[in-house]
């Protein structure tokens, strides 16, 4: 099984900053991932919207990873959100309770729309 590096790219939309990721989340994402929040924030937005419709996988040092960036934001009281999790990770974000902590979305569109800028 061939594996595709982690990439994570912050950009902008009606006002919501989005960081648009891909390949797997694990625990080599944890730099690139800071660094795109980093970027992200910049312009002292105060909520992230995380894109997942490009995620192969997420293992559970992804995971932790994901609960890293969540800490950092609930300490600049900035609010994370997410869409474009499979069905399977929508689950796995239930069970590990991340859910509780982000809202997800089933769309880009619906989470721009809900999401403040």
């Amino acid at each position: 099984m061939t594996t595709r590096g982690f990439e994570a790219h912050a950009r902008h939309r009606e006002g919501v900053v989005i960081i648009d990721l891909s390949g797997e989340v694990n625990k080599f994402s944890g730099a690139t991932l800071t660094a795109a929040y980093g970027e992200a924030t910049e312009g002292n937005s105060s909520s992230v919207l995380l894109n997942f419709l490009d995620v192969d996988y997420i293992n559970s040092t992804g995971i932790a990873v994901i609960v890293a960036l969540l800490a950092q934001a609930r300490t600049e009281a900035r609010r994370v959100t997410a869409y474009g999790l499979t069905e399977h990770y929508k689950e796995i974000f239930e069970i590990t309770r991340l859910s509780d902590f982000m809202a997800i979305y089933e769309d880009e569109d619906n989470a721009v729309a809900q999401v403040p800028a």
